[in-house]
């Protein structure tokens, strides 16, 4: 493991902000940290990041007690944004990056690497108030990266990006993966956490109610829903083992989706379909992480 938080607890006056919370983040993965306002998601990162300090419990960066100097190895991009407006936009990157701990030679060398893969080059000399709010979002995630840190930890990344962009953030943040580094998300977009995170903890009510890999996480919460193409528009079978839930057209087939009830085995439902019907393809339909959180949260 990376990054460890063992029984962390946090309290403001009459608010217990974290009860115990312990994550327990593998390296060179991206681990999403989730849960709803309040929950205590930006509390954990603001000791993880050493901003503040817990009133009990440890956090271990590679297998050792955080330390001062390990904010050097951090890079985090707070959900409030800050850029000085009236500051050019490649000076104000440099003046980040060298607080960072880069020489100014080092910084502007990873600048020009990074504004060019962000096709940013033409706005080096730009007023950061004349950018958009998307444009300022790249370069407040390069100053998030300039200095290599092997620990990223990114809050809401993909607000203020259009589409285009936020598939261009996200396969940066793939790529530092690859690359080895160690990536903590915190957001609300659960899609994007299906797309990006190898494993989860869920913040809520200030304790993580629920943690591990979002493959099983979906899979313990399924409900054992599997949904059938079939060629034409007929289905016209009853039996005990399963129910229909809907049953819709499209184009040349129909979209059957059944639950499955009782002991049956998947197996043993795919056969009783494919010997009555001409399928053209079967899936499990696990729960998204929507569902997930939705009801995990509500419960």
């Amino acid at each position: 493991m990376y990054l460890e938080t063992n029984e962390v607890v946090k309290q403001y006056a009459n608010h217990l902000a974290l009860d115990k919370v312990s994550i327990r983040v593998p390296k060179g993965s991206i681990y999403g940290l989730l849960g709803p306002n309040g929950a205590g998601k930006t509390t954990l990162i603001r000791i993880i990041t050493r901003i503040t300090a817990p009133d009990s419990g440890e956090v271990y960066i590679n297998g050792q007690p955080s330390k001062a100097e390990d904010v050097y190895r951090i890079g985090y991009l707070p959900e409030e944004r800050g850029l000085y407006r009236k500051m050019k936009v490649g000076e104000q990157a440099m003046y980040l990056a060298q607080l960072r701990g880069l020489t100014k030679k080092e910084a502007h060398r990873a600048l020009m690497i990074w504004f060019k893969r962000f096709d940013i080059m033409d706005w080096y000399e730009r007023k950061v108030e004349e950018l958009s709010k998307g444009m300022q979002q790249k370069v407040q995630f390069i100053s998030t990266v300039i200095h290599d840190p092997d620990l990223l930890i990114f809050d809401e990344p993909f607000s203020g990006f259009d589409p285009v962009n936020a598939a261009i953030v996200k396969n940066e943040m793939l790529r530092l993966k690859e690359e080895g580094k160690t990536i903590i998300l915190s957001t609300h977009d659960m899609e994007s956490v299906e797309e990006l995170c190898d494993n989860i903890a869920l913040i809520h009510k200030s304790k993580v109610v629920l943690q591990g890999s979002v493959f099983d996480i979906r899979k313990e919460h399924r409900t054992h829903t599997f949904r059938f193409r079939l060629f034409g528009h007929r289905f016209d079978l009853e039996h005990p083992s399963f129910q229909v839930i809907s049953m819709e057209p499209y184009h040349e087939f129909l979209d059957v989706r059944i639950r499955k009830v009782g002991e049956t085995s998947n197996a043993e439902l795919a056969k009783l379909i494919f010997d009555h019907f001409e399928v053209v393809s079967y899936e499990e339909e696990l729960p998204t992480m929507n569902d997930v959180f939705i009801q995990t949260v509500t419960n």
